[in-house]
């Protein structure tokens, strides 16, 4: 059994039915023999895109995604797209092909010192040195990932202890002499070919239960029930935050929902966490979030970090407020709450639901009356006139249009921003953002990975157009793959959240501007779909074109011109 297959099979014992990857020499047994063992194998065009599929996989399963990439600039491509698993706090397994052991630092094809460059942007990383060490270094990779504070991990594979014994040895034969004749010629070879037996000692009968242990979560005690019991009672205008760090047991969903509405509090959520309360839900609130905290007596904040979103802590002030991270630092980050609880969001939630609170029913009143004036502003501002469709208007009526069933993958600037005011997920775990990192070029990635999760259900990439040139090469993959992607862009030729602000403040838009351009061909070179629309009214047809064609698993792209408003005029985050 070869270090691929081996891998294969812990990978297998470890619930992992998918593999991203983009190929490379470095790697190849580990995806060949994944594919052996039933693993689905998608094969991407960029590595980044690979590791945001994971990472998307990661969050909507909890079992950790896992990507493998080859040596050198397979790991490079993929920083980014670590750095963001690590921000979002995503359990991601990266498998890294490496130079020879024996070669390491001597020059080889795309060697360099992987795991220092790394280092920065995942939470644990290994190297494995032996064939034997790759069931333990590996089932370690796994509990680290989902351990505490879920992340990334990186296991370094050097490539001749992926590939069968029998290869390597022949490898290593041809670094030396053929039939050396000096003395030092002599121990040379000598030395390479111990090297080379003892990269497979003891590997004969592998324990596949070696160094297996569970992930930890840090636990809220009964007394920290009771202190929130106690601020609760005490309050009259109580407010909850929920954030994506909530989300890390995606099986624990549907008692969050059900906690979230027992708890009778107003609810505004955010990030992964969209979705946990139906459209209408009497406590849910997507406006005037700012204003609510101002006003309100107690926040709970659960699973979200007083970061810029929060204004580093001053939006909640001096406010009581109960917080509720796995992660320590983010639980005191800028703001130290009145009860800090270093536990799972999600486990002390359904817990505090059980007891029986009560909340002044004049509070949620008063918030749904600012609610609804937004939401008329909203509607006003769609109305009005602008070069090219509107682009509240656009979504809008995309809201109407999207099916029931549909999962919502964002990635953009402004286009993007204002989406999230409009559209709306129809459940738990059916919105995908970057997160706190903020980046572009995660929409393929999340897409490739929500369709393995859901392979019955449409997924909808919602694109600016200056975010969809990072990866609208992977409706190649799409298409190969025959998966059910729809992709809207919203083209106004321009990276309007930079241009906004720059010339307003700098008086120029110098590298702000695109072209208008026909982004709907490039599906077609793939053999998938894509149409351009110039006004609302040709949305609903193109729209029933693309959603007849994700049911025939042909990918659809639809390619709006849009024109510019004031809708986020200032909305530059510092």
């Amino acid at each position: 059994m070869n270090g691929g297959a081996i891998i294969a099979e812990i990978l297998y014992q470890h619930g992992v039915g998918h593999l991203f990857t983009l190929c490379g020499g470095h790697i190849s047994p580990i995806f060949v023999e994944s594919e052996k063992k039933g693993i689905r194998v998608i094969d991407t065009r960029h590595e980044a895109t690979a590791v945001f599929a994971a990472d998307a996989m990661g969050r909507l399963t909890g079992i950790p995604g896992v990507a493998a990439v080859t040596a050198g600039p397979g790991l490079t491509n993929s920083l980014t797209a670590l750095q963001n698993a690590l921000l979002a706090q995503s359990p991601l397994l990266l498998l890294v092909g490496a130079a020879a052991t024996l070669l390491k630092g001597k020059g080889a094809l795309q060697d360099i010192p992987q795991l220092e460059v790394a280092k920065p942007h995942v939470k644990w990383s290994a190297s494995i040195r032996k064939v034997k060490d790759i069931i333990p270094t590996l089932n370690e990779a796994f509990f680290q990932a989902g351990a505490g504070v879920p992340g990334p991990v990186i296991l370094e594979c050097p490539i001749d202890l992926l590939y069968p014994e029998a290869i390597v040895k022949n490898w290593y034969r041809g670094k030396g002499n053929s039939s050396p004749s000096s003395l030092v010629g002599k121990a040379r070879q000598w030395y390479i070919s111990r090297h080379a037996k003892g990269l497979f000692k003891g590997v004969d009968s592998p324990d596949w239960l070696n160094n297996r242990k569970e992930p930890v979560i840090p636990a809220h005690s009964p007394s920290q029930l009771d202190k929130a019991k106690r601020l609760l009672k005490r309050a009259k205008k109580p407010l909850i935050i929920v954030g994506s760090g909530a989300l890390m047991q995606p099986e624990k969903v549907q008692s969050l929902s059900v906690a979230l509405s027992e708890l009778r509090i107003p609810t505004y959520l955010s990030g992964m966490a969209r979705g946990l309360l139906a459209v209408e839900h009497p406590l849910l609130l997507r406006h005037k979030r700012k204003e609510a905290i101002r006003f309100c007596d107690l926040v709970i904040l659960a699973g979200v970090t007083n970061d810029f979103r929060l204004d580093y802590g001053r939006q909640v002030g001096r406010k009581k407020c109960i917080s509720i991270n796995r992660s320590r630092k983010d639980l005191y980050l800028n703001h130290k709450p009145n009860l800090p609880v270093q536990a799972d969001p999600c486990d002390f939630l359904i817990q505090l639901a059980k007891h029986n609170i009560q909340v002044p029913g004049g509070w949620l009143s008063i918030l749904k009356e600012k609610e609804q004036e937004r939401e008329q502003e909203i509607h006003l501002q769609s109305n009005e006139k602008c070069e090219g469709i509107n682009p509240l208007a656009l979504l809008k009526k995309m809201e109407e249009l999207l099916d029931d069933k549909v999962v919502l993958v964002a990635d953009g600037g402004d286009f993007v921003a204002t989406a999230s005011y409009v559209l709306r997920p129809r459940g738990p775990l059916a919105w995908l953002d970057p997160g706190a990192f903020g980046t572009l070029g995660v929409g393929a990635g999340f897409a490739i990975g929500a369709a393995m999760v859901y392979p019955e259900r449409p997924i909808w990439i919602i694109y600016g157009d200056g975010s969809a040139g990072y990866s609208l090469m992977e409706f190649d993959t799409f298409k190969r793959h025959r998966l059910r992607i729809g992709a809207l862009i919203g083209n106004d030729a321009c990276w309007t959240q930079i241009a906004r602000d720059q010339v307003t403040y700098l008086g120029s838009d110098c590298a702000v501007n695109l072209a208008s351009s026909q982004y709907q061909l490039i599906p077609r070179a793939f053999e998938a779909e894509g149409e351009a629309i110039k006004n609302l009214e040709e949305l609903p047809v193109v729209v029933g074109k693309a959603q007849k064609s994700l049911q025939n698993l042909c990918p659809f792209l639809i390619n709006a011109r849009i024109g510019n408003t004031d809708f986020r005029k200032g909305s530059i985050s510092v």
